[in-house]
């Protein structure tokens, strides 16, 4: 894999700040009246956070509204009243805009793992671990394809971080806000292993 220079890595960050600056006081305006909800409907605590690995492995913490019920065994935790509308829509996931703006995620990028499902995914899938040569993102190819299992996962992160530009960038970002308007399914780019294997995702 190739990795790509420092030019265009710097032209990605433009990108996202170019695209995210302008439009942070709307998304604070989004972001406030939705944690009130969920303070009045589901109660504290408003957010969640958690670690994350992000590129080269440095890990960093993530946060969103918070969508799930706090019983000390993960395995009990159930959506809240409010978390699976938040969820559906994509809304729990607008504090992580500042985790794009600090340099710790990118708008697009493969999803920012755990550090346990890193190494599970990983040693499933020997693929995983070159998602990280790119930053982790909001969105990314596995999304706008709606990859379905590790294996689809695996191989279109690897082609993100092989091929990522600003011009790919751009299509990925496209792409998913014409899934928000459409619906995931109807809006998704329809793939196979052997086409992305074949690198032809954007003939699909």
């Amino acid at each position: 894999m190739i990795a790509p220079t420092s030019t265009s890595q710097r032209g990605k960050r433009a990108l996202d700040l170019a695209l995210l600056l302008p439009t942070l006081p709307l998304f604070a305006l989004l972001l406030a009246p939705l944690a009130l909800l969920v303070l009045l409907i589901d109660g504290r605590p408003i957010f969640f956070g958690q670690p994350r690995l992000g590129r080269a492995r440095r890990p960093f913490a993530i946060w969103k509204l918070r969508t799930m019920t706090t019983e000390p065994d993960p395995n009990d935790r159930r959506p809240t009243r409010l978390g699976a509308w938040l969820r559906q829509r994509g809304l729990d996931e607008l504090p992580q805009l500042y985790c794009v703006l600090r340099g710790h995620m990118s708008l697009v990028g493969p999803r920012p793992l755990t550090a346990a499902d890193a190494e599970r995914l990983s040693a499933a899938c020997p693929a995983f671990e070159a998602r990280f040569a790119a930053q982790p993102g909001l969105t990314g190819l596995a999304q706008v394809c709606q990859a379905q299992g590790a294996a689809a996962t695996a191989e279109l992160d690897a082609l993100y971080a092989e091929r990522r530009s600003v011009a790919l960038d751009l299509k990925i970002l496209l792409r998913t806000t014409w899934m928000n308007l459409v619906g995931k399914r109807r809006g998704a780019l329809r793939v196979d292993l052997p086409l992305i294997r074949g690198r032809r995702v954007w003939s699909a």
